[in-house]
């Protein structure tokens, strides 16, 4: 017997390995093994033959690989069009439900901002002109509330983000028994970071947000110099402004918001383990990347948009798994399988991924680390 099959053969009666484990070693005998088991007593080996054209790299190896592809690949169906909460999702199920109503009318407000460019740029070019001052300021008022109207319903996010992650991360229950047992609460989940990403593709292309506010803050400013008080200051006060400033200064900030919530949910949750978190966010992805792929689920979704959704969904766990995991997405220990991902996007029209493929080259934490593959990073080049 060679060593390479003796150390398969010892690691399969270790008493310690988890059955699915060594049940995986068995059925992957169309790969690693040629030779006929049996199918009703588990590892029972009637014959084998050990096949020298595939090879092994020691058991180690090979169970790692196959924990890998048990653990981090799970194939069930997570229906995003349809799941209703049972009664024990209920409660945290009607709280976020309340802040996800809003979610649509928040981005018709953004698709909808115009800003007042052509307005400031007369008032600055003509600084002695009181009506165009006038109506530069009657014009970038009504903005501001719309712009803290946005950046206030972050906050509501923020909060529901971190009532789905306590809800689905609580022991005794594995990420995955979770995200099948509670179906309504992964999708608003989902929903979350769906709006996320839409969200903040719009605002990157509405320069005229910080043009904006940096010219409402330098007028608030130039009037307290002249002792003058305006009545939007009880909406936007300065304590306000300065938050909302840092808020519109990053290029995705609902993603940050959510990037931040699930950091702190991590720190502040210090007797929950950090997997409980990040197996949460690779489950999902996996899920996301199993059902991009496998026509027998896409063929289950009612709405083409589901298919987008499901994109948005992936690539939004993927960053945040990316913030929250030491190590991040894309080092080769990551419980996502980043190339398989990448390559599910890549197969779908470029209209429709290129600013999915963008986040993940500009909004996650890791893509240049040393860790991270070159493949990896060619693919997002």
């Amino acid at each position: 017997m060679r060593a390479e099959e003796a150390d398969v053969l010892i690691g399969i009666s270790n008493p310690n390995l988890p059955k699915r484990i060594k049940e995986g070693v068995c059925n992957r005998n169309a790969v690693w093994w040629e030779g006929v088991y049996s199918r009703t007593r588990g590892c029972s080996k009637r014959k084998h033959t050990f096949s020298s054209r595939k090879g092994f790299a020691g058991m180690g190896n090979l169970l790692k690989v196959l924990t890998r592809e048990i653990e981090n690949y799970p194939h069930f169906f997570l229906d995003f069009e349809n799941a209703q909460p049972t009664d024990c999702e209920r409660e945290v199920w009607n709280q976020v439900n309340a802040v996800l109503q809003e979610s649509e009318s928040i981005l018709s407000g953004l698709q909808a901002y115009k800003g007042a460019g052509q307005e400031i740029r007369d008032a600055i070019q003509n600084p002695n002109d009181m009506l165009l001052q006038e109506r530069a300021w009657n014009s970038v008022c009504p903005l501001v509330i719309r712009l803290k109207k946005f950046y206030a319903f972050s906050l509501k996010l923020e909060q529901a983000l971190q009532s789905l992650l306590e809800s689905l991360t609580c022991p005794p229950y594995t990420p995955t028994q979770h995200l099948e047992r509670e179906q309504a609460l992964a999708k608003q989940f989902a929903e979350i970071l769906h709006f996320t990403l839409r969200f903040d593709e719009l605002k990157m292309r509405i320069p005229a947000i910080q043009n904006d506010f940096s010219y409402y803050r330098r007028t608030i400013s130039r009037n307290r110099l002249n002792n003058m008080n305006l009545d939007i200051e009880n909406e936007v006060n300065n304590e306000m402004a300065n938050r909302m400033s840092l808020f519109y200064a990053e290029a995705t900030p609902m993603l940050k918001t959510l990037s931040t919530a699930t950091t702190n949910f991590v720190t502040e949750n210090k007797t929950l383990p950090l997997e409980n978190t990040t197996d949460c966010l690779s489950t999902m992805a996996s899920v996301c990347k199993v059902m991009l792929e496998t026509p027998e689920y896409t063929s289950r979704f009612n709405s083409e948009d589901t298919l987008l959704f499901c994109m948005r969904v992936m690539v939004g766990v993927i960053i945040l798994y990316d913030h929250v995991h030491p190590n991040g997405a894309f080092n080769k220990s990551s419980k996502i399988d980043m190339k398989g991902c990448i390559k599910v996007l890549k197969d779908q029209p470029a209209d429709n991924v290129e600013g999915l493929l963008n986040a993940l080259k500009f909004t996650t934490k890791h893509l240049n680390d040393e860790s991270t593959p070159k493949n990896i990073r060619t693919m997002l080049q």
